[in-house]
């Protein structure tokens, strides 16, 4: 219990928090970018700084952070949510000894469930507040009007039922693969890099972010599509899918997705997503020196081995 409940994981969790934070901060306008395209299927796939220019001519200076706020706010409390579980888990499991991939996918897919569960409520409204406003190609979309986030939350209670607020959830579980392969591959790189010389540079930890991101949103991609488009929840869909989320829903969207586009309608919208890669990449090395910082300033050392 002491290594659940510990220091350490506390100072992971938030470090993680901070490092997600700025990263996405940096990188907004080009999440912006991939979430438009991926709900709104009749826009057509254009460079990411093409998109961006008629996002920013139609909608004004702001629009790529339209949603800034409730997007931040969502993941600073869902990446608390996953590193301190993550953490906490690794400690009680490898107990001081060196940790293993299998561990690590393992212990990264069980704080993906439990980060999943806590925080999709704010994803669903991040998402609805993010596009609020854009200029739909889709006729197939209702827009929406709300004034912040305890609107957001009051009205899809109201009119949707309090379960439109885990809307995406099958998906997102099944996403927690994403995370999962992407702290198996840090982890891994880094062990590597460690057997080799006593501490890493930013540049190392920067690219090996990178690398681990890459590869778990290249593998997950197609269901990230799925997750976005059902958290957005304002699509038209038949009077036989009306359980957003269920795996029925998630099976006809991807039909749906492949019948109009191919399979590379499947990544539509991955070039943008390449912010992805680079957030991930920022996120890490912000947190790797946040956590180094805060073990050196309170004379602790980490007592969990890679």
């Amino acid at each position: 219990m002491s290594s659940v409940l510990s220091y350490e994981s506390l100072v992971h969790a938030v470090a993680g928090a901070v490092g997600s934070m700025t990263a996405m901060t940096v990188f907004f306008p080009l999440d912006t970018a991939r979430l438009r395209l991926q709900v709104d299927e009749k826009r057509k796939s254009k460079t990411t700084h093409m998109v961006l220019l008629e996002i920013i001519k139609e909608e004004g200076l702001l629009a790529p952070y339209r949603g800034w706020f409730p997007v931040i706010s969502s993941l600073c409390c869902s990446n608390f949510v996953y590193f301190y579980t993550f953490n906490s888990l690794k400690a009680v499991w490898v107990k001081g000894q060196h940790s293993t991939t299998g561990k690590d996918l393992v212990v990264g897919f069980v704080a993906g469930v439990v980060n999943v569960l806590l925080t999709t409520p704010l994803w669903v409204v991040n998402t609805r507040l993010k596009l609020q406003g854009a200029k739909f190609r889709n006729e197939d979309i209702v827009p929406t009007n709300y004034s912040g986030i305890i609107d957001a939350f009051h009205q899809i209670i109201r009119d949707e039922g309090i379960l439109a607020l885990w809307n995406g959830t099958f998906p997102s579980l099944l996403l927690v693969f994403n995370p999962a392969i992407q702290f198996m591959f840090y982890e891994g790189l880094k062990r590597q890099l460690l057997k080799k010389r006593m501490k890493l540079s930013s540049l190392d930890v920067f690219l090996i972010g990178a690398i681990a991101k890459a590869i778990a949103t290249t593998v997950t991609y197609p269901m990230q599509t799925v997750q976005s488009i059902l958290r957005f929840g304002r699509h038209r869909l038949n009077p036989e899918n009306r359980t957003l989320g269920s795996l029925r829903n998630v099976l006809y969207l991807l039909h749906q997705r492949v019948r109009r586009f191919g399979i590379v309608g499947l990544y539509k919208a991955l070039k943008p997503a390449a912010a992805d890669v680079l957030t991930a990449a920022l996120m890490f090395l912000v947190y790797e020196k946040l956590t180094a910082a805060t073990f050196m300033v309170m004379g602790l050392k980490s007592t969990r081995k890679h």
